[in-house]
């Protein structure tokens, strides 16, 4: 498992357009991803954002969008300041009328420090299956 990149696919009974928004919409990603402080599906765009296990064990977050293609495709770059290791997101939508699969793929997690077990596999295999079939999924049903 270690080395290889965390999947998560889930379809959703939604239009690709509603979860095209709430992958790339800034004000819809903080009502169930995380609260940026600016985001644009556009590449090089940059953003940063806080997350971690606890509160005393916060890490800030630098990504800079690497490809964008609406509404099927939207990958970032995900590394963590003062820390070594780079990887990447992508969402990827596909599907037609009021079902559509989101598949993530985050991928290059080996690059991050072992020693440190907050960037460890199995957080985040955890971490993203609540964020896209808890968190996503409350969203979704919130607006269908």
């Amino acid at each position: 498992m270690e080395n290889q990149p965390v999947i998560v696919e889930r379809t959703f009974n939604a239009a690709g357009s509603l979860l095209w928004k709430a992958i790339s919409d800034r004000d819809e990603m903080k009502k169930w991803y995380f609260d940026l402080e600016a985001f644009e599906p556009t590449p090089g765009f940059r953003f940063q954002f806080q997350g971690g296990p606890a509160p005393d064990r916060q890490y800030l977050h630098l990504c800079e969008v690497q490809e964008a293609v609406a509404p099927t495709k939207l990958s970032y770059s995900w590394r963590y300041d003062g820390y070594p290791g780079n990887s990447l997101v992508t969402f990827e939508l596909s599907g037609q009328g009021d079902n559509t699969t989101l598949k993530l793929v985050h991928s290059g997690l080996e690059t991050f420090d072992p020693s440190n077990a907050d960037f460890a596999q199995n957080n985040f295999v955890e971490g993203w299956n609540h964020i896209i079939n808890i968190s996503l999924e409350q969203y979704i049903q919130a607006r269908s």
